[in-house]
């Protein structure tokens, strides 16, 4: 088998209008198509990064809170990356978001901090 890539990372969010503005708000994401299905009471968006559909939100009637501390096992976090660490936590900041301390990856060198989304899903921006 031979894998091209990333098709898509899935999300359950709580509230599927908050977190979809976020995603779209805050973090630049467009909404490429959305459904509602009935049978599961569930919506379910597309959401593209620069012309790239990346990311599944969805909605669930009764879904548990995420687990965040202390970590649990299987994914940990979503990393995205710009050009300008530092400018891109002050724009954080600026929409009111909470973020972590700037700090600096010890392996590679590179600017990085986190934040979360409406839900606690820990995010992290991460340098070039």
């Amino acid at each position: 088998m031979r894998i091209n890539g990333v098709h898509h990372i899935a999300i359950i969010a709580s509230d599927y209008g908050v977190s979809k503005d976020f995603y779209q708000s805050v973090l630049g994401f467009t909404l490429e198509a959305e459904y509602y299905r009935a049978e599961r009471r569930s919506w379910m968006g597309k959401l593209a990064l620069n012309g790239s559909y990346i990311i599944e939100l969805f909605t669930f009637p009764d879904t548990p809170p995420r687990r965040s501390g202390p970590e649990a096992l299987g994914l940990r976090h979503l990393a995205f990356e710009v050009d300008d660490v530092p400018a891109a936590r002050a724009e954080l900041l600026g929409q009111g978001i909470d973020c972590e301390e700037l700090r600096v990856d010890p392996n590679t060198h590179k600017d990085m901090f986190f934040f979360r989304d409406p839900d606690g899903l820990p995010l992290e921006i991460y340098g070039t």
